[in-house]
This record gives structure tokens, C-alpha cells and sequence, in this order.
């Protein structure tokens, strides 16, 4: 072999041992900890009731069961709902009968109806109900079975490891109509399964269900459907779905504008408004094709398929891209006359077969044409007013129904927005509608890249059962816990101490601290020590802070390792931050774990998926887009007034047989630098 040869096998050999070893610095102290992960009960139910009081005092869980008074499928529901409750939070069943009850009927029962009426307590209107938890039991005492399906959702949050506590509540909804906005695509199942139920706890009663891409029949044998679309079956199954849990599904089916789904893959081009647009944005209302041929056969099918009181049939936006009217026919005709006959035709066509029709209002209401349009259309087309500005007073609500419809409002994720359309919609006695517009084929993104529109959900739910209750704090923790409910036991774990490899303090006195700008800007507000943030037990005892483009960081390491002695664990959670913003989905750094068989496995750092800066805690602004990934686990302020927050990755390790030698923490050396704060490992030996 020649020299050369034998130097580079030489340095490979080094290399693949290096890459093997254990770390060669002490490892780190560790310290048991037996509640390494412990998910708190809610505080408070969500949305608020009305009326409620909570005294001290907890029913024991040893002796009781679950006694349903009634047959009807409502109360079925809340059986189920409950049975779920126990099982996923405390690993445990809910017999039937027992010592003392969880009892769930209506006023319908005399007994019942005395129970409540001795409490003091009321259960009224179509949604209301009674509850009551006392040393006797539990009572969940609906106006209609209805309302007590929707008590059960509240008994629910009331559940904690040692029972359930104590409450007196008498509670019904001030807007009659509350509905959350759902996708259907591809991706339907996995995330609809869990934001249905959740959706349901929350108390809403309707869904408004996009259904554009759904691969109709008529889309399919015209070459038209789209291969990211849910099937029909997926869209019959999600109606069931929501139906089993008290949600009345309404579908949107967009028509006259946004009806881009009509055209993917350059199908039905001759039944464009505008023959010149490259990207079709409307559809031609004079060509009798376009109803033969596409419009009537889908409404058809989601009749079929939905079996639904009403259809969204869009409507908004109509000239916002597209030239409408473009063709001479139609500019003769005008864009009135175009919009009041497909909506009095598609509404005709509906309501042929009993279905009632909803449109957005900003086409028909807008203020060019509201002193004409509106008075040639049904008087029994519900109206959409959204409005998702910070301005939300009652004014155009008020102005829609003087015209003689029916009127809801519709609010989306900003702060303020579904608080203050809620209240707006309570002053005329309107609906509401919560949207959601995270993008075709995006629904994964609710929970991961755009959560924000999922919190929003929690917050405008608290807002439309009691307008008039204070804004939800915490919504992004309430969220995380509704739509990936997880268990009150605790895990046990360890808790790891970075003091021997910080090179950063939480406080910075002196301008050579956390960031280095000095105590008014520093995370001195998290505290020292062994404590809980969020759910997990951290040992805080400096900042592993990693090199990054700022002149304050410039001179860090790229990359320091933790040696953990070879311990075991099942998962490991990672406390951390970074020091500046970056980029969304932006690679910052990763996670070297290193086992020790010596093998590897890197945990990526996406920015905004799986850390971001302390400075933009998950809602405000600056952080409206973000993922649930990460947990949100800590909210404080600087001393000069800055909102900042951490969050907390869970990572489950795939080899929890194997030790693990060390965790390297990587830099790429990018604007926003990652700073580890804390570690724990979960399980393990």
C-alpha cells in the first residue's frame, strides 16, 4: 500500500473513532425528577360560563360511575364524550352506576328538574343547561338534550387527577349560531378527526366545511379533479363526523368568483368570464354550460353527500382579479344583473330541494351597489358580513338586516377581532363565523406553520358563547391541550444541570450577560433553579448560548456538547430559544445525540417550527405564523416593558434502549443563534 494511502486510511480511522468516543468532559449532573412531565387540568372551563362559581372542594374519583337519564343520541354523545375524558387523561374507565354518580339527563326528568331548582341553579334556552358538583355527585342537567351534550363538554375541564371539582354553574350561549370554518383535502382525516371533537368541546354547533376540491363525480369524468382533493367518501365521512358530535356541517362550495377549482388543469376554459385571464378567477354566467356542466352536477353531489340545511355558496370577491364583466354580453347586461341572476338561479336550484343559501357580503353589500343589488336578491339568503380589522362595531350588521336578511358576522385570527365581532354580532342578534384561511391543500398547517389560526379557534369560541367575558389569556397552551389532549399522570425523568457548560447568565448585569444589553433586556424574569415551565421540570442554571451573526455572539462557539454519562431515556425536552429573530423554516442549528454504540441522530432546528427568539412569544406581533411543535411554556416581560416568551421541544428518542453518550448543540451561525436553557430527559434509567 503506498504512503499516501496509508496516511488517509490513518485519518479515517481517526476520524470514525473520534466520531465514536465518548465526550471526554465529566458529565453533567443529573437529578430525579419524578414529575419530569406533568400536564396541569385547565384552570378554567373554556369558553366561560355565564354563571358559575366554584367552591372548594373536589369530588373523589374512588366509587364513581356514570348514570344517563334519557335515550336520545345527545345524551349518547356526552356518554361517550366523558368515557373518552377519563380514559385519555387518566388511563382509567368510567363504569356505569356506583356509589355516587356522574349523572347527565335534562329538566325533562323530575328529579332532575327538583335537583337543580334546590341548587338555585337554571337550565334554559335550546343550548343551556345546569351543573352541579358537590360532595353528593355530579349533575349535568340540560334545558334539552342538547344542552346537556354541551354541559358535559364543560363537566369535562372540571376532571383532575384527584376528581372532579367543585362547581355550580348555570350557563347558555348568547349567540344561537357559532361556527368554525374546516378544509377538505388530503390531509383531512388526521386533522379533522381531532379538531372536530375539539371543536365540539368548545361548544360551537356548526362547521363550515370548504369543499371546493372535493373530487366530485362531475370533476373526476371531466378531468377537472384535483388529485389533492378528499374523496367523496372522505367528505361523507367528515359530515358523520361532525353531525356524531352536535356540529351541523355546512359546505362552502365557492361559485361566480374564486371558482379556480373548475379549471385545474386547464379544463373548461370555454366557460371562463374573462377569455383572456391565463389563471381563471369566475366563471361565465351567460353560458348555459357553465350551470349544465359543472355548477348544478357539483351542487347536486353536496346535497347528496352533506344532506345539509344550508350551502355557503361564496360569492365574494367577485372582481377583484378578473376582468367581470369581459365579454360584450355581459358588459351589456352589467355586473348587477350577472350577480343577482346566478345567485337567484343557484339559490332556486337549492332550494328546490329544500336547502337554504349563505353568501359572503362584500359583493352584494358593498357600498356601490347596496342601495340596489341587495333588494333583488331572496330575502332568505343568510349574509356573511367578515370583517377582520380592528374596527368591528355593528354598524353594517345593523344595515344588512334592516335590508331584510338573515345576517352573521365572520372574524378571523387577529387579536381583538372575534372578541369584538362576537360583541358586535350580540347588539343585532346575528351569527358568527369563525374563518380560517390557511390555503388549499394547507391542512396540516393548523397545527404546524400557521397555529395561530388554530388558537384562534379557543379565543373566538369563549367570545361566542359570552361575548361580554374577558379576553382569553393563554390560548396557545389551551389549544395545544384540546387538540392533543394528553395524560394527568405524571412521567418521571431527570432533570440535567448546564452550570458546568453555560458560558451565558439569565441576568445581565453588566452588559457581558444573556445578549449584552444590559438588565432592562435580559431573561433574568425566568428565575433560578429547579422549577416547572409548563408542563416540565427544568434545572435553570445558566444558558448554553451558540455563535450567530450579531457582534455579541460572534465570538461564541459553534458547537458545545453535554456529556450525559450514557443515561438512558425515552425522550428528551429541550428548553431553549435564540437570541435574535430569523427566518420562518429557516435551518438555525440541530441537535447532535450521540448513543453510546456509537451511533447518531440528528434533531433539526427549524426557526418558527421548533424554536424561536425569546422575543416573539407564539401570538404576537411579529410571531402571527407559527407551529405547535414546540410548546409554548413560559410568558414574561424585561424590565423595560419587552413580551417575551420560550418554548419547550419534545423529542422522542427512537432508540430508548440505547444510552445516550452526549447532545451536541450545532450552530449554523445565522441571525437567529440557538441558546439551550434547559434539558430534562424523560423515562429512562
Amino acid at each position: 500500500m503506498k504512503p499516501v494511502a496509508l496516511c488517509l486510511l490513518a485519518a479515517l480511522l481517526c476520524g470514525a473513532q473520534t466520531a465514536s468516543a465518548a465526550p471526554t468532559a465529566a458529565p453533567l449532573p443529573l437529578t430525579p425528577a419524578p414529575q419530569a412531565r406533568l400536564l396541569s387540568p385547565l384552570a378554567r372551563p373554556v369558553p366561560q360560563p355565564r354563571e358559575a362559581s366554584y367552591p372548594a372542594g373536589t369530588l373523589p374519583l374512588a366509587g364513581l360511575g356514570l348514570k344517563v337519564v334519557g335515550t336520545t343520541p345527545e345524551l349518547a354523545w356526552a356518554a361517550r364524550d366523558l368515557r373518552a375524558e377519563w380514559q385519555t387523561r387518566l388511563g382509567q374507565k368510567l363504569p356505569d352506576g356506583g356509589a355516587r354518580t356522574v349523572t347527565v339527563g335534562t329538566v325533562g326528568d323530575a328529579a332532575l328538574a327538583a335537583r337543580v331548582k334546590a341548587a338555585g341553579l337554571r337550565a334554559e334556552g335550546a343550548e343551556g343547561y345546569a351543573l352541579l358538583v358537590d360532595a353528593s355527585g355530579a349533575y349535568v342537567v340540560g334545558a334539552t338534550p342538547r344542552g346537556a351534550y354541551l354541559g358535559a363538554q364543560t363537566l369535562r375541564q372540571l376532571l383532575t387527577p384527584q376528581g372532579l371539582r367543585f362547581a355550580r354553574i348555570s350557563d347558555a350561549p348568547v349567540i344561537a349560531d357559532r361556527i368554525a370554518m374546516l378544509y377538505l383535502d388530503q390531509y383531512s382525516k388526521g386533522v379533522n378527526d381531532r379538531l372536530l371533537p375539539m371543536l365540539a368541546q368548545l361548544k360551537y354547533n356548526k362547521v363550515l366545511i370548504m369543499a371546493n376540491y372535493v373530487q366530485w363525480d362531475a370533476a373526476r369524468a371531466g378531468g377537472w379533479a384535483h388529485p389533492g382533493g378528499a374523496s367523496k367518501a372522505e367528505a361523507r365521512r367528515g359530515a358523520e363526523l361532525a353531525r356524531s358530535h352536535g356540529l351541523e356541517p355546512i359546505p362552502l362550495i365557492e361559485t361566480l368568483g374564486h371558482v379556480g377549482w373548475m379549471f385545474y388543469g386547464g379544463k373548461n376554459l370555454d366557460l371562463r368570464q374573462d377569455p383572456d385571464s391565463q389563471n381563471p378567477f369566475a366563471y361565465d354566467t351567460l353560458n348555459p354550460a357553465t350551470y349544465e356542466r359543472v355548477v348544478f352536477p357539483v351542487l347536486k353531489e353536496i346535497v347528496e353527500v352533506f344532506g345539509p340545511r344550508v350551502v355557503h355558496i361564496g360569492h365574494d370577491e367577485v372582481r377583484n382579479r378578473d376582468r367581470f364583466p369581459a365579454r360584450e354580453n355581459g358588459k351589456a347586461a352589467g355586473f348587477e344583473k350577472l350577480f343577482v341572476d346566478d345567485t337567484v338561479k343557484i339559490h332556486g336550484f337549492l332550494k328546490a330541494r329544500n336547502v337554504g343559501t349563505m353568501i359572503w357580503h362584500d359583493a352584494a353589500f358593498a357600498d356601490s351597489v347596496i342601495a340596489t343589488l341587495p333588494a333583488r336578491l331572496p330575502k332568505d339568503i343568510q349574509v356573511a358580513y367578515w370583517n377582520y380589522g380592528a374596527s368591528t362595531g355593528s354598524d353594517t350588521l345593523s344595515r344588512i338586516k334592516a335590508l331584510g336578511f338573515p345576517v352573521l358576522g365572520a372574524s378571523w385570527k387577529d387579536a381583538g377581532n372575534p372578541e369584538g365581532m362576537a360583541r358586535a354580532a350580540a347588539q343585532v342578534g346575528a351569527g358568527m363565523i369563525q374563518t380560517r384561511w390557511n390555503g388549499y391543500f394547507g391542512n396540516p398547517s393548523v397545527w404546524d406553520g400557521m397555529a395561530e389560526q388554530g388558537v384562534a379557534y379557543v379565543r373566538a369560541a369563549n367570545a361566542f358563547w359570552n361575548p361580554q367575558a374577558p379576553a382569553l389569556q393563554g390560548a396557545a397552551g389551551l389549544y395545544r391541550d384540546l387538540y392533543q389532549p394528553g395524560s394527568y399522570s405524571p412521567q418521571a425523568g431527570y432533570t440535567v444541570s448546564l452550570k458546568g457548560v453555560a458560558n451565558r447568565t439569565f441576568a445581565d448585569q453588566g452588559g457581558e450577560g444573556w445578549i449584552g444589553k444590559g438588565p432592562d433586556t435580559d431573561l433574568r424574569a425566568l428565575g433560578q433553579g429547579v422549577k416547572r415551565v409548563g408542563a416540565y421540570a427544568f434545572d435553570l442554571s445558566g444558558a448554553v448560548m451558540t455563535r450567530g451573526e450579531r457582534a455579541a455572539v460572534a465570538g461564541l462557539p459553534e458547537r458545545v456538547t453535554l456529556n450525559l454519562g450514557g443515561r438512558r431515556a425515552a425522550g428528551l425536552v429541550f428548553l431553549h430559544t435564540t437570541g435574535w429573530p430569523g427566518n420562518d423554516r429557516e435551518g438555525v442549528g440541530r441537535y447532535e445525540v450521540a448513543y453510546a454504540d456509537g451511533s447518531r441522530v440528528n434533531v433539526p432546528l427549524e426557526y418558527g417550527r421548533h424554536i424561536r427568539a425569546w422575543t416573539e412569544p407564539l401570538g404576537t406581533p411579529g410571531a402571527e405564523k407559527f407551529s405547535m411543535v414546540a410548546a409554548p411554556v413560559w410568558i414574561g416581560q424585561t424590565r423595560d416593558g419587552l413580551d417575551v416568551g420560550l418554548s419547550a421541544l419534545e423529542w422522542t428518542n427512537p432508540k430508548p434502549g440505547v444510552g445516550i453518550a452526549s447532545v451536541t448543540l450545532v450552530s449554523e451561525g445565522k441571525g437567529a443563534n440557538p441558546v439551550l436553557l434547559g434539558l430534562t430527559l424523560l423515562g429512562g434509567q
